[in-house]
């Protein structure tokens, strides 16, 4: 079955820098654009960043534009999210996500994800 398993979060100060990654098994992983989501308490998922199956072509939320820095190596079957400057209102439980086919579109919205991880916490205090 499909397994998209997260990791690399943690607690940090405002400033500092963490490196999520996911590992997926399962599928055929070049056939899927994957996505990084997050969601705080009492908030909706949103979508953070997007990368097609190849990594050409990459997509951010406004909010962490210049900040973080979505790559994956097909190889290792894996997705990272590089974020750096990070601030406590990027607090929030962060999940990836694997689309087939296309890219680009609606990519924020979570039902155009065909399967999830389960989540990797993080917190950034000030």
């Amino acid at each position: 079955q499909v397994q998209l398993v997260e990791s690399g979060g943690g607690s940090v100060q405002a400033g500092g820098s963490l490196r999520l990654s996911c590992a997926a098994s399962g599928l055929t992983f070049d056939d899927y654009s994957m996505g990084w989501f997050r969601q705080a308490p009492g908030k909706e998922r949103e979508g953070v960043s997007s990368i097609s199956w190849g990594g050409a072509s990459t997509l951010y939320v406004d909010s962490v534009k210049g900040r973080f820095t979505i790559s994956r190596d097909n190889a290792k079957n894996t997705v990272y999210l590089q974020m750096n400057s990070l601030k406590p209102e990027d607090t929030a439980m962060y999940y990836c996500a694997a689309r087939r086919g296309v890219h680009g579109g609606m990519w924020w919205v979570p039902m155009e994800y065909n399967y999830w991880g389960q989540g990797t916490q993080v917190t950034v205090s000030s």
